[in-house]
């Protein structure tokens, strides 16, 4: 289990940064090892694949890359699919949807590494939205959310470094982050090309088509 983030990556043939840092290292097992996890031939196979394994493997991309489980993911193409809106409005939208969750919202403001912790995070009360508190990583934040941490968390063991963390840190254009307080704003909404998302989008809702 504990090189399984790694054979992901691997597998699909793209780095999706799941495990934080050290997918910024050489330890990088991409880097390391740039074939598919049980390969005998430190290589890949050469060979057509039928649309239908590449719109797979598409999907499988930008679901770990948001480090969602399979009905989850499902569910939100699905949504998106219902609304009958064009390839390209149903691209943004369904990016919009992603990057909205609180637990990307989190990893993006740098207040961790990888969104799998950021996940953590939420889930174990750490974090207020407009200073409420929110422990669901699904919930849909919007332009105008303030995203700080709850009082009682400031004495974990990560808060230590992350002031330091967070001078380093470079945000998205979209998101302002005030290091003093330690909390982050969504200054606007960001588009499709902003984002820059590791798969292709049509193959994904062509996928869930079928």
């Amino acid at each position: 289990m504990k090189n399984l983030k790694c054979k992901i990556c691997r597998r699909l043939g793209i780095k999706l940064f799941l495990k934080g840092e050290r997918c910024l290292s050489p330890k990088c097992s991409v880097i390391k090892k740039p074939y598919p996890p049980g390969e005998k031939r430190k290589r890949r196979r050469i060979g057509a694949s039928s649309e239908y394994a590449k719109e797979l493997a598409e999907k499988q991309k930008l679901r770990n890359w948001y480090n969602l489980r399979e009905n989850q993911f499902r569910n939100y193409v699905k949504e998106i699919l219902a609304k009958n809106t064009r390839t390209d409005d149903a691209g943004t939208l369904l990016i919009r949807k992603l990057e909205g969750r609180l637990d990307n919202m989190v990893f993006r403001m740098g207040f961790v590494s990888s969104r799998r912790q950021a996940r953590q995070l939420v889930s174990h009360g750490h974090l207020l939205v407009n200073k409420r508190k929110v422990n669901i990583p699904s919930f849909q934040t919007k332009k105008g959310d303030i995203i700080s941490f709850h009082p009682a968390s400031y004495s974990k063991a990560f808060f230590p470094n992350l002031t330091t963390t967070l001078k380093k840190y470079q945000p998205p254009s979209w998101i302002k982050i005030n290091v003093k307080k330690l909390e982050g704003e969504i200054a606007r909404i960001p588009n499709l090309e902003e984002i820059i998302p590791p798969a292709e989008i049509s193959a994904i809702f062509e996928y869930y088509s079928r």
